[in-house]
């Protein structure tokens, strides 16, 4: 089940929009170490298309439909390197955190215009959540140096931990 985005609208998709094609034209698009061939080749155009008109949810069914992940990927073990098979639902967890990343780059952008503040919380229910995620809900957080991080940061944990993590079901909203 995708993130609840509260705040994404024609407006926040517009800045979504600008964002990716920024980090295209920069040459700063994440594809995942999980993408075959498939996945390079036709990311940036479904990342497009659910930005314009989607969610993570439908992102990740277009992910999955093109084949676009490996099945298997080589990881280190105390027997050397040894190939495992990439988890099912891998199009899930980097559909929601590349689609969040952007939806909240947007919002960055959005505060910072309008004025507004931004908050820290739950677009989807967690059965355990982590207490490092539990701590941010509710928290107000400066847009600039959160734009900043994420744009600096792709693919990876940023400074601010936000959004948290593979998984963490962590977002914000305006307020």
């Amino acid at each position: 089940m995708g993130l609840l985005y509260e705040s994404l609208n024609a407006e926040t998709r517009a800045l979504m929009l600008k964002e990716f094609n920024s980090d295209i034209s920069n040459g700063n698009i994440y594809l995942s170490k999980r993408f075959n061939e498939n996945g390079a080749k036709y990311f940036i155009e479904l990342m497009t298309k659910h930005i314009e008109d989607g969610h993570d949810e439908s992102l990740a069914q277009d992910l999955k439909s093109k084949d676009c992940f490996k099945t298997h990927e080589e990881r280190n073990s105390k027997k050397g390197v040894i190939s495992v098979k990439v988890p099912e639902n891998a199009h899930q967890t980097f559909s929601e955190g590349e689609f969040n990343r952007f939806y909240i780059r947007a919002l960055c952008l959005r505060s910072i215009e309008e004025k507004k503040q931004l908050q820290v919380y739950r677009g989807r229910h967690s059965e355990n959540p982590r207490p490092e995620s539990e701590v941010l809900i509710g928290t107000v957080v400066d847009p600039g140096p959160l734009l900043d991080d994420l744009r600096l940061n792709i693919g990876v944990d940023t400074a601010l931990g936000l959004p948290n993590g593979p998984n963490s079901g962590l977002t914000i909203r305006l307020i």
